[in-house]
């Protein structure tokens, strides 16, 4: 069972922003910041990156305020006896996050899914000290929707799975977040002139660093994943427009047809041409990536 009390996202402070509960509260706080921040750990305050999170025992001493410039968090206070937040293992220590944007949006959704089971609370003060019109803040009471109630502990749950994950791969690599959005970037715009060079310049690293990285996080190699989210696009497009695969190589970034079609036969174990004449004889469900699935 969960219940919220406060959750928010987006929240602003100055540069002098301090937070200080000596004795913690009588639930869990979880913050996940948006920019470069202090904690206290080990009995002294330490500096953190942006994108770090932490989760705050009930009972625990809370310290954390901005490192330089202003400080931003999402952050969701709450009491839960769900065993993935009371065994969670690492509490009280910040770690880096390694999809903020994702967590960011689940923020947001508990945020949301919170106002639509509870009336906003009149004159209840936030967890935090005054914030800035950008913070949007809900604080709840009782719920009486056991749908709703379901489908929060549900993304409670999604979070702490991608934030468990985290803990046992904080270390792997310091350009997990780049390595993230490149590949964002490569499955958006495979039609893009993608080179090794280009990438490694967006993550300020040799060639050959970038193309170590990016086999060990994804397991593939960068120009490998380039052709293949190019192919996925050209299967989709050759089942659902009515673009000659001349277009179609075009639209996927290749300025030679001969070399898309041997590309496409080497990947999808046909032409091209033969691939559309399949689908107009057994027409197929769209083409796309496991996580795209419902």
């Amino acid at each position: 069972m969960n219940h919220i009390y406060f959750a928010g996202y987006d929240a602003r402070h100055p540069g002098d922003f301090v937070f200080d509960v000596p004795e913690g509260y009588d639930c869990f706080l979880l913050l996940i910041t948006h920019t470069p921040a202090r904690f206290w750990v080990d009995g002294k305050e330490e500096e953190y990156p942006a994108n770090s999170a932490i989760l705050y025992p009930p009972h625990s001493k809370i310290w954390y305020g901005a490192c330089s410039g202003s400080y931003g968090n999402d952050w969701i206070r709450f009491a839960s006896d769900e065993p993935f937040v009371r065994k969670f293992p690492l509490p009280a220590r910040p770690f880096p996050v390694s999809d903020p944007a994702y967590c960011h949006i689940l923020f947001r959704l508990l945020t949301w899914e919170t106002a639509q089971l509870f009336e906003k609370s009149k004159g209840e003060q936030h967890m935090e000290t005054v914030p800035l019109p950008l913070q949007r803040t809900i604080s709840v009471s009782d719920s009486t929707d056991s749908q709703g109630d379901m489908i929060i502990s549900q993304l409670l749950h999604i979070l702490f799975l991608k934030l468990g994950s985290d803990v046992l791969h904080h270390a792997a690599s310091p350009h997990d977040y780049e390595l993230l959005m490149l590949r964002r970037q490569i499955t958006n715009t495979p039609q893009l002139p993608w080179n090794v060079a280009e990438m490694a310049g967006k993550l300020h690293v040799s060639m050959g660093h970038l193309q170590l990285l990016y086999k060990q996080k994804f397991g593939i190699s960068c120009m490998d994943d380039v052709i293949g989210c190019r192919i996925r696009k050209a299967r989709d497009l050759l089942a659902f427009s009515d673009q000659s695969i001349a277009e179609v190589a075009e639209q996927c970034g290749y300025q030679n047809v001969e070399h898309f079609c041997r590309q496409f036969r080497k990947i999808v174990g046909q032409t091209p041409g033969k691939f559309k004449k399949n689908l107009i004889q057994t027409p197929q469900e769209p083409h796309c990536l496991p996580s795209q699935r419902q």
